[in-house]
């Protein structure tokens, strides 16, 4: 088995574990559950938490102490448990912990496999800028993949026999509504894929620091002193305000489509019964941006091409403002395209930046570090702060929720951080060739 397909398969179900409940999450908080948008916001706010200190921490234990691989495996292991406890819990509160337990063990994995995957590229003579992408791009059909098996698997009126009758045999075998079934899904191949990745080349720790006596240097705190940096402190910060952009749509894409059944003339509609597969398209878009980023960050170099994704990030949210399941559905789709720009071009671009702006001995710890920011801090923002301003301000009398108002917000707030940072982040254009330089 090739290397590039060992690291395909890696992450495909790095991804599909995740994409299997992510943005249904809306849906069963909400609708099954009847949780408040307070209590979603701070359920959501979970992946935020479990981003703020274990990426950066798991990155740290990479670089100096345990095999990176080996530390992947157990930490998806310890994920896909917490998986199978979920559908038990009817408490939110309950529920908040044992999801935070599961980030603090999956969200460390996100950075973590990119630096195995880079790793192993490196260490058997591949050009990670040319050859990454087209392998991270798997990722995005493992979420997607993952996506539509629990959209078929949790609609009633699939029109495949064989996803409803999966969804009825998981719903009768763990005595749970059928909603609970993206969490069995996403705990089985979590436990797969940790029990794979021991299998994986060997990425041990660099340890070149073994005999300093600073303290940071003991700990592996390095990687903080990156804020030191104006361009890369810069870039960080920014990252925090995107990861929040990004935290919003997972929490209320699906959210926002199943609601058009409260409205009697789109209650039956394509968008509603099919709301993760129409979500889908967003993944789907990724596919093809995440192939492009090597010729947009040749072409614009580093600054315009995340420039690029935050403006996408407007539109993103003006599109879902204005769409509806007839005549505006062009915008609920052409959002969804828009989508794979956004995230793509600030997300996979920002972590090739951070593998070629920092040294080796840290780079674990970057990562970490990067994570920590977008879906750390990021995500902990747009979850508590969206949940709070949609119960004060966009929840009508009738419990209904005025999505116009909430999207058209969301992309104001993604305009004013898009021109801070065209402002903010002085880094002049490069072409690719010296991205990997580092200078």
């Amino acid at each position: 088995m090739s290397i590039r397909f060992r690291l395909i398969l890696l992450s495909f179900f790095q991804f599909f574990v995740w994409g299997a409940w992510l943005t249904t999450l809306g849906s069963y908080g909400f609708g099954f559950k009847s949780w408040t948008g307070a209590e979603f916001g701070a359920v959501f706010s979970t992946l935020g938490l479990g981003s703020l200190v274990m990426p950066a921490l798991v990155g740290i234990i990479a670089d100096r102490w345990l095999n990176a691989e080996k530390l992947y495996a157990i930490l998806h292991i310890l994920y896909g448990i917490t998986m199978f406890i979920l559908p038990f819990i009817d408490v939110p509160n309950t529920f908040f912990w044992v999801l935070l337990a599961g980030m603090c063990f999956y969200m460390p994995t996100i950075s973590l496999s990119n630096a195995i995957s880079y790793r192993i590229l490196k260490d058997n003579n591949y050009d990670v800028i040319k050859v990454f992408p087209p392998i991270r791009v798997w990722g995005t059909i493992g979420f997607i993949a993952a996506m539509w098996i629990t959209n078929l698997v949790s609609d009633p009126k699939s029109p495949l026999e064989a996803g409803r009758q999966l969804g009825e045999s998981i719903a009768s075998v763990t005595g749970h509504a059928i909603n609970a079934n993206q969490f069995y899904i996403a705990g089985l191949f979590a436990v797969m894929l940790g029990l794979y990745a021991f299998t994986l080349p060997a990425c041990p720790p660099k340890n070149e620091n073994r005999g300093s006596k600073s303290f940071i240097d003991l700990l592996g705190l390095n990687a903080f002193r990156l804020f030191a940096n104006y361009k890369m402190a810069t870039f960080f910060i920014f990252s925090m305000f995107l990861g929040a952009a990004l935290q919003l749509t997972n929490m209320y894409g699906d959210t926002y489509l199943k609601d058009f059944e409260k409205i009697p003339e789109y209650a039956d509609s394509f968008v509603v019964r099919y709301s993760t597969m129409i979500i889908s398209i967003s993944q789907i878009s990724e596919t093809l941006f995440i192939l492009a980023i090597p010729f947009f960050l040749k072409r614009f170099g580093i600054k315009k091409v995340m420039l690029i994704s935050m403006f996408a990030w407007v539109l993103r949210f003006a599109l879902f403002s204005y769409g509806n399941p007839e005549e505006f559905f062009w915008m609920i789709i052409l959002s969804n395209i828009v989508y794979g720009m956004a995230f793509d071009f600030f997300n996979i671009s920002g972590s090739l930046f951070v593998e070629s702006s920092t040294d080796a001995k840290i780079r674990s710890s970057a990562q970490g570090l990067f994570m920590m920011m977008t879906n750390g801090f990021g995500a902990i923002m747009g979850s508590i702060v969206s949940g709070w301003m949609i119960d004060k301000y966009y929840t009508l009398p009738s419990g209904m929720k005025d999505w116009h108002g909430i999207w058209l917000v969301f992309a104001i707030y993604a305009l004013i951080v898009a021109i801070l940072f065209a402002i903010a982040f002085k880094h002049k254009e490069e072409t690719v060739a010296a991205v990997v330089s580092g200078h």
